[in-house]
């Protein structure tokens, strides 16, 4: 039976570190964002579900998209997340005070 080279040992460890490293960081990480939307959901009972930029694109594909049969839907997700950031003090995403004030229901 041949024994493995140093080579390949480094190889399988750096792999098996790589790999457990990465999940472990986006398992931490992943566990963090979920505690604190948690925490703020203990202090209100309503939070965002869309970033600045992520709120932006979706009224741009609203706009763009009139007549497509899912804009009534992607209506009602603008400006149930507009009420929200508007009537609640805790956001999860960056929102500054100029950019909530700035929305505009569709």
């Amino acid at each position: 039976m041949a024994a493995l080279t140093p080579e390949v040992l480094g190889m399988l460890a750096f792999t098996l570190l790589a790999f457990y490293g990465v999940a472990g960081w986006a398992l931490v990480r992943t566990l963090r964002q979920e505690s604190r939307k948690v925490e703020i959901l203990r202090h209100q009972d309503r939070m965002e579900t869309y970033s600045p930029a992520a709120l932006a694109e979706l009224r741009d594909w609203i706009e763009t998209n009139p007549d497509d049969p899912l804009v009534d839907r992607a209506r009602r997700q603008h400006n149930e997340c507009v009420t929200v950031l508007r009537q609640t003090d805790n956001h999860f995403y960056d929102w500054s005070d100029a950019e909530i004030d700035r929305l505009e229901r569709v």
